[in-house]
């Protein structure tokens, strides 16, 4: 079997990565070298510099401007010419840096001496497979077809997810999510869960930027995430409407403990979407739409708990979801002239779910039902982004200064009912916590092209505010921890500034940034909390370095290496010390104290290239300090029942290492093979620590190093009849997390796609999770107390989609 996979994986990687042509612009300016006069109509010739055939010409504008663009990569030799004056040469070489580059000012000498000849480097910005971002369509992912964002994401090279729905990348939940390149409250400080409810139907691509230049945010040491809506810029009106069904949960992969309600299963789910562009003139208007209504099954969490005093006790808590999610997005594009341009957008999300459960806890030795909860969440989330950007282009193309400002808020209204009539007591508590986040920022940025490089500089400002309400309304014997008070205050502001070069020559690149952050943080606690006596303020000033060098091996070969330190740090939700209670035994709750962890990566990558594909191979090795995670840890404060609390805590030094290898290949002009294998292994140090809820105490990290990888393989075969299918295959295996391990987990993925009415429209069938074994199960150990923990939420979704284009 082993050999088999071996086998199996050498096969796959073999296989390369099929990449689009880039496009570059080429700008300059002809001047007199004596008089410093431009020279207007004079002639500009661009010749392929292997052959010398003419490729196009240009002349000068009144101010001695020439422009090129829309040319494919390569090396060039462009001719610049004027009666009366010298013919200069200089070479090109568009090697994959950057998309623009400026040539200055170029002079001709009015004698008839001959000048040597000036290589001239230019830069390609990459994209797609590359050395420092991938680029991921949408609509070539049949298989998650009508699905959320969340479900495009799981074919992602080094994407996973865990429990509580965060994205993984490469081994670490530490991502940062940007919409269209910006942090909002929708997904990017650290709610992620929002992604599982974003249908992808407007989305255009996802883009992986492991190793961010100076240029983003220092938070997020595994990397940033960009999701980028769909806009296009065609005069008159175009778009697409779609609408996907869909039946979730349809096999159960465990029982369910014994109550009246159970899981939801066949779960029904309808998207409606509608995707518009309106462009007349100076002004393009944009608007995009998605609806949801249905019912599912967001977790499933069966848990196991063995005690050193033989009991064993199990539950299941499922989220029986009723949900109604609406999103509004849209905005105009303003054109003021040539070189001045403005965009107003904004965004409005609201979602209400209901959720509903009867949690048994049953004693297995006796097989008794000690307790049993009737319990119903009922929450409202609503999320507004509103911004405005402007852009100004000087007269050398790609020379640019822009400037946006954003407010962003956040509400989230959650009240849970939970009724016990059980062995142990008879009775009613209600908890309602009431957050409104709060974040304006103001940023600025202007590029520079140079004749062999990019300069940029850039200034941002952003201040957040968190404030949380909490009412309790206890019941007989109320489990709600008493002394929590009724209000906190959380508050963060930032102030930064960059500054990033970027250089390119025939044999190398260079990009090197640095970034400096003064950040101020501040949590006001109730003065009735019994848990945490003090309020907690702190501010801190940091640098953060940033450098890629990369040898252009040939023309098919480049090498890179990376070095970035990072920041991750920690949100309200993180910090809320308001207990959610979902499961009131197995009971999350946050750290206050908690502190932000640093991180320094290195990184060396390779890309090979050829005609029908290319491979691409990363190593990394990420080392961590003051990570922080959950920790599963004992209250016995109470003698009627045990209550596990999994409580937020910085756990110390840990490191993350691991090799990352990207293939597909064209095997026809109809069939494609891709594939994308990730190793890592994550070590944590030993550590103790001291938690303050509910009572003080102590808490243990063992050292741990384990190997884990994933595996995925997709293929894309187009058929007669406007016909494609695709599938896709993954594996996540066993990996180890603080205090224990991770078990093995698969999918398998099947999309179908069929274009009708002269391709203007496209009928979609996908299948998610087909065997449904994409569940997370988890094995915790602890010093009084083991846990399996099994969460077969809904992973096994069929969609049917429609999508017809304007």
């Amino acid at each position: 079997m082993i050999h088999l996979k071996i086998l199996f994986l050498i096969t796959f990687f073999t296989l390369l990565n099929a990449q689009a042509q880039n496009k570059i612009t080429v700008s300059g300016q002809l001047i007199d070298a004596e008089t410093i006069a431009t020279l207007a109509f004079a002639n500009v010739t661009l010749r392929h510099l292997e052959d010398n055939n003419i490729v196009t010409g240009a002349i000068t504008n009144e101010e001695g401007r020439f422009l090129f663009v829309d040319l494919p990569l390569g090396k060039y030799k462009l001719s610049f010419s004027f009666i009366g004056y010298t013919t200069k040469e200089q070479n090109l070489i568009a090697g994959g840096l950057n998309t623009v580059f400026n040539l200055g000012k170029i002079a001709l000498e009015p004698s008839a001496e001959a000048l040597n000849e000036i290589e001239v480097i230019g830069k390609q910005a990459t994209i797609n497979s590359d050395l420092n971002k991938k680029s991921f369509r949408i609509e070539d992912n049949i298989a998650q077809s009508g699905g959320s964002v969340l479900d495009a994401m799981k074919s992602l090279p080094g994407v996973t997810f865990d429990q509580e729905g965060k994205v993984v990348l490469r081994g670490s939940d530490k991502a940062i999510i940007l919409i269209d390149g910006k942090q909002s409250s929708l997904t990017g400080f650290g709610n992620q869960k929002g992604l599982a409810n974003i249908p992808a139907s407007n989305i255009e691509r996802i883009e992986i930027v492991n190793n961010p230049s100076a240029k983003y945010d220092a938070n997020g040491f595994a990397g940033i995430v960009n999701i980028i809506y769909k806009k296009e810029k065609q005069t008159g009106l175009n778009g697409d409407v779609g609408l996907s069904f869909g039946l979730g949960a349809l096999g159960k992969r465990q029982e369910d403990t014994n109550t009246a309600l159970g899981s939801f299963s066949a779960n029904p789910k309808l998207i409606p979407s509608i995707n518009l562009n309106y462009k007349k003139d100076k002004i393009n208007y944009f608007f995009q739409s998605e609806f949801i209504l249905q019912e599912a099954l967001p977790n499933n969490e069966f848990t196991t708990r063995y005690y050193d005093d033989g009991s064993t006790i199990v539950s299941q808590v499922p989220e029986n979801r009723k949900q109604f999610r609406s999103i509004i997005n849209g905005g105009i594009d303003y054109d003021l002239d040539a070189n001045n341009s403005f965009t107003f957008s904004g965004l409005y999300d609201r979602e209400k779910h209901i959720d509903t459960a009867q949690v048994a806890y049953i004693n297995l030795e006796n097989n008794i039902r000690n307790r049993f909860y009737t319990w119903r969440e009922e929450e409202v989330t609503r999320y507004i982004n509103a911004a405005v950007s402007y852009r100004h282009k000087f007269k050398e193309i790609g020379h640019t200064l822009s400037a946006n400002a954003q407010y962003t808020q956040g509400l989230e209204d959650e009240t849970y009912s939970l009724n016990d009539s059980s062995e142990v007591r008879v009775g009613q508590d209600k908890t309602n916590i009431k957050a409104i986040e709060n974040t304006t920022s103001i940023a600025a940025d202007y590029v520079k092209p140079l004749a062999s490089g990019r300069v940029e500089f850039g200034a941002k400002m952003r201040i957040r505010k968190l404030p949380v309400d909490y009412t309790i309304t206890p019941g007989n014997e109320s489990i709600i921890y008493p002394g929590l008070g009724t209000f906190s205050d959380w508050g963060e502001n930032l102030y930064a500034g960059y500054a990033n070069y970027l250089l390119e020559q025939d044999s190398y690149d260079v990009e090197a940034g640095l970034r400096a952050e003064q950040t101020n943080v501040f949590y006001d606690l109730d003065p009735i909390n019994q848990y945490y006596p003090n309020n907690d303020s702190y501010d801190y000033f940091e640098l953060f370095p940033s450098v890629r060098f990369t040898y252009k091996v040939n023309s098919a070969n480049k090498i890179s290496a990376f070095y970035n330190r990072r920041i991750d740090r920690p949100g309200e939700p993180e910090l809320r010390i308001f207990p959610k209670y979902d499961d009131p035994e197995l009971l999350k709750v946050g750290n206050p104290y908690l502190r932000p962890q640093f991180t320094d990566a290195i990184e060396i990558a390779h890309k090979y290239s050829w005609h029908t594909g290319s491979l691409f191979t990363a190593l990394y090795h990420k080392m961590i300090k003051d990570q922080y995670m959950r920790i599963y840890s004992i209250d016995d404060s109470n003698p009627s029942y045990a209550i596990v609390n999994k409580i937020y805590q910085n756990t110390g030094s840990a490191t993350n290492t691991g090799v990352e290898l990207l293939a597909s290949q064209d095997l026809t002009s109809n069939w494609k093979v891709s594939s994308t294998f990730n190793w890592y292994a994550n070590a944590v140090d030993a550590y103790q620590g001291q938690l303050y809820f509910p009572y003080e105490r102590t808490f243990q990290i063992k050292k741990s190093t384990a190997n884990a990888w994933d595996l995925k393989i997709n293929t894309d075969i187009s058929l007669p009849k406007d016909y494609a299918i695709q599938l896709i295959g993954v594996y996540y295996s066993k990996r180890n997390i603080p205090q224990g391990e991770e078990l093995a987990r698969s999918s398998v993925d099947l999309g179908i796609k069929k274009s009708l009415w002269n391709k203007k429209g496209t009928l979609t069938f996908s299948a998610s999770d087909i065997f449904n074994r994409f569940g997370i199960q988890q094995r915790i150990i602890e010093n009084d107390f083991s846990a399996v923990y099994q969460n077969y939420f809904e992973t096994q979704i069929f969609r049917l989609g429609l999508k017809y284009k304007i």
